[in-house]
């Protein structure tokens, strides 16, 4: 008998793991490792887990805790997968003199991620009167998340300065060679 791995996750959603026992684990370990860290206990493990434990139960017994990591999650995901393409597509093109202004403008991009994230998690929930983002007023984050590609892609390629291979990225300049029928480069 072969069980298929769609039937797997069915059986731990039947048991309570996506629901309850995840949720649980989430609170308890971020809470644990709060205040072992700050050691607002002095230090003492013991009361550290015993109030994780209790703030991890208390979380999990209303499903409104389990319904909004289940909604908020797969979003986030999707969030932090943009800001990694971004840092990696920024590594290659950006010379080494404007890496300050660049984390700044993905700052500022996550930021935007996170407002949209959270106002469409509260837009589901009914939280604050926000009825969700729809297609006109998510043509407006785009536009924005477009200007500030723009902007990077304007303070990428203007200038030099000392850095990486004459204050370039290390592909921008592989295509530049490319372009300008240079071999190769070093």
């Amino acid at each position: 008998m072969v069980i298929s791995l769609a039937e797997v996750f069915y059986q731990w959603e039947t048991i309570g793991l996506f629901d309850i026992i995840l949720p649980f684990l989430l609170v308890f370990a971020v809470i644990y490792g709060i205040l072992t860290y700050s050691k607002i206990f002095g230090g003492q493990k013991g009361l550290s887990v015993v109030v994780a434990m209790v703030i991890g139960l208390l979380a999990i017994r209303f499903p409104f805790f389990a319904d909004f990591l289940a909604e908020i999650s797969p979003r986030l995901a999707v969030g932090i997968t943009i800001l990694l393409a971004l840092i990696i597509l920024i590594g290659l093109f950006t010379p080494a003199n404007y890496q300050d202004i660049l984390g700044w403008i993905l700052l500022a991009i996550g930021a935007i991620i996170f407002i949209i994230i959270m106002a469409q998690t509260a837009g589901i929930f009914g939280v604050f009167g926000f009825s969700g983002f729809g297609g006109s007023e998510l043509i407006g984050y785009v536009v924005l998340v477009a200007l500030l590609i723009g902007i990077i892609v304007v303070i990428t390629t203007s200038g030099g300065g000392a850095g990486r291979r004459g204050g370039i990225g290390p592909l921008w300049g592989a295509i530049q060679d490319a372009v300008a029928g240079k071999p190769g480069h070093g």
